[in-house]
């Protein structure tokens, strides 16, 4: 089961499927927050979705880590 802030991570990914988010871009968007210094909150959630989605998190199928970009979703 998905808390309420997973499930519009994953709303927000599934309705922009392929395009890069920034941990910056996805607080504004889905936290509703503009940048701040902590971002780690994106992290845990997309680690955190990841054990859920897929059955080995460690190769995600799902949410694919762009490195030095961000996270973006390959449905």
């Amino acid at each position: 089961m998905l808390t309420m802030r997973e499930f519009d991570l994953l709303s927000f990914f599934a309705a922009n499927p392929g395009r890069v988010f920034s941990r910056d871009q996805l607080m504004e968007a889905v936290w509703g927050e503009p940048f701040f210094e902590d971002t780690s909150t994106v992290t845990v959630h997309v680690r955190r979705l990841r054990a859920k989605l897929d059955d080995d998190p460690a190769e995600p199928r799902f949410i694919e880590t762009v490195w030095g970009v961000g996270y973006r979703f390959r449905p």
